[in-house]
């Protein structure tokens, strides 16, 4: 991720003379919903006003901005894909709760915006073949506190959940405390409408059911 190691786009940084004049014809950015910064809990869309508050989402944001400039100097289809909390097989909760590093962590009002790698995949393919342009977030239907998504896990796996804690008083790497200083629903209305996303995991229960019932949460 170069981004994460370099705070910048290497690709964007070094070769956008090169993709500026060459016959590129479409494009997806993935981004992160991070580069909207805290909302205070309130709903968010592609038109909220970005307040990228890491060095990380900083450098994403200018990313953006450099990837939609290729595209409006070139005529090419850019499309932006903001990405929330990303799971899957390998990644989720479950994982955590069988390797016991799972916790329930309470902070009154908290949410976490969540995405299915499938539902990645088929958000790039469709913004792809309908040589899409512009912003879309990617995130499921239901922003959701995160202790509620550990318990009903926990509850599909036949366990008891991990106790609940105070955010406050729990002990975090700066890193994990840092996920907390950020608190909004992120709406997919656009997507719906413009990509004809139809989310194959809505929301964390459905998600969460069909990856146990399956068995592709390993």
């Amino acid at each position: 991720d170069v981004v994460a190691t370099s705070h910048a786009d290497l690709v964007l940084h070094r070769h956008a003379d090169d993709l500026a004049s060459g016959a590129l014809q479409a494009l997806v950015y993935l981004s992160t919903i991070g580069v909207y910064g805290d909302a205070d809990g309130a709903w968010v869309d592609e038109d909220w006003s970005c307040r990228p508050s890491t060095p990380r989402t900083v450098a994403r944001r200018a990313a953006e901005t450099g990837w939609l400039d290729i595209g409006a100097r070139t005529g090419s289809a850019v499309s932006v894909l903001r990405l929330s909390g990303i799971y899957g097989p390998g990644r989720n909760t479950f994982v955590n709760l069988a390797e016991g590093a799972a916790r329930r962590l309470v902070k009154p009002g908290q949410v976490f915006n969540r995405i299915h790698v499938e539902d990645i995949a088929a958000a790039v393919d469709l913004a792809l073949s309908q040589s899409a342009s512009g912003i879309f977030n990617i995130t499921d239907d239901e922003p959701a506190p995160p202790q509620d998504v550990v318990a009903f896990a926990a509850g599909l796996m036949g366990i008891e959940p991990p106790p609940e804690q105070a955010f406050e008083t729990a002990r975090l790497s700066p890193m994990a405390r840092s996920f907390y200083g950020s608190n909004k629903r992120v709406s997919n209305a656009r997507s719906k409408r413009v990509l004809g996303m139809d989310y194959g995991y809505p929301d964390y229960r459905t998600a969460l059911r069909r990856m146990w019932d399956e068995g592709t949460w390993r």
